[in-house]
């Protein structure tokens, strides 16, 4: 899922965050994995609900901390939400079935994914988020 025209983009406010998201989910076809990278409070659970939004999922989309992974089947595409924060590695990801759905019928969005960046594609789309310069600015690097 490489359609971007920049490596960089800057996200000055939430309307960035959701288009970003957005143009992350028009995109997406089954068996995508986009693996998002950042420190607490980069926006990762945050683009992870726009992306869940562009593809018309109904809900409240929440990070799976304590569960590893939620799965939210109303939209275009089914997404699969990992957190993997609490994982020690790529194996721990595929012990708990994750190997499944990362080739599955949908979309996985993976939070912390460095953590487990061993097993997944090659081709995922690796996005790393950091703060801004300023309040509410995030920075979008696809890696």
């Amino acid at each position: 899922m490489k359609f971007f025209e920049q490596d960089i983009i800057r996200l000055n406010n939430e309307a960035d965050t959701r288009a970003l998201g957005h143009r992350i989910a028009e995109a997406a076809e089954p068996g995508d994995v986009v693996a998002l990278i950042g420190d607490l409070g980069t926006g990762k659970t945050a683009l992870t609900k726009y992306i869940a939004e562009g593809l018309g999922i109904k809900g409240d989309i929440s990070s799976p901390t304590f569960t590893i992974v939620k799965e939210y089947r109303s939209g275009r595409l089914p997404l699969y939400h990992f957190d993997v924060y609490r994982l020690g590695s790529g194996d721990e990801l595929i012990d708990i079935g994750a190997e499944e759905m990362l080739d599955g019928d949908g979309l996985c969005v993976i939070e912390w994914a460095d953590i487990v960046a061993d097993v997944l594609p090659e081709d995922a789309l690796a996005i790393r988020l950091d703060y801004g310069e300023n309040e509410g600015e995030r920075i979008a690097e696809i890696l």
